[in-house]
């Protein structure tokens, strides 16, 4: 970390997750972004704690959650993460609060970072028409169809959008998505959000 609290120092970054979450895809994103400076914020639609899996079948940590999405709102951020698994985003596209959350991040332009499904909540968010993304293989057709255009990368940035594949790409996803955050013009006085 830099002596001036790293490119992100400042800037506070929610992560939106929930059960089911692909743990890594949580954990080394979130701890990048702490790394080069941001707060991280988990955000997600219940209390208390989530339940993290590795490989969609394996429970592994619990992890806090911070506030709840029907409390939160994109002007109280600087980003947006959406860590994979195949659970969590499914449950959030489904979540009435959680597509309105990012939906809020996509029509102020602000950057959004997504990972293996991550991107299926963006497609409920209006989130995914026009951009060049990548993802999980299987949400190819699913991206496809709302007007995005999909590629087999390990990153893709597209403006204010950076996607990934899965947990092998997290060496080239988290130095992309701190580039990314760094690049937008900060826009939340630090402690705004609780």
């Amino acid at each position: 970390m830099r002596r001036n609290g790293g490119s992100l120092a400042g800037r506070t970054i929610a992560i939106l997750a929930t059960d089911g979450v692909e743990e890594v895809e949580l954990t080394d994103p979130a701890a990048a972004l702490r790394q080069a400076g941001a707060r991280t914020i988990l955000v997600s639609p219940v209390r208390g704690e989530i339940q993290a899996m590795e490989a969609d079948v394996h429970p592994t940590n619990r992890y806090h959650v911070d506030m709840q999405v029907s409390a939160a709102h994109a002007a109280e951020f600087d980003g947006l993460l959406l860590p994979g698994g195949t659970t969590s985003p499914d449950h959030l596209r489904m979540d009435h609060e959680a597509v309105r959350f990012v939906g809020e991040f996509v029509q102020a332009g602000k950057p959004i970072a997504a990972i293996c499904h991550g991107p299926w909540t963006l497609i409920d968010a209006q989130g995914v028409s026009g951009h060049t993304l990548t993802s999980w293989p299987s949400l190819r057709a699913d991206l496809t169809n709302a007007g995005g255009h999909w590629v087999d990368r390990p990153v893709v940035t597209d403006g204010m959008l950076v996607t990934s594949r899965n947990p092998g790409d997290l060496k080239v996803f988290c130095p992309a998505i701190v580039a990314l955050y760094a690049s937008a013009p900060a826009s939340v006085q630090q402690g705004r959000v609780a």
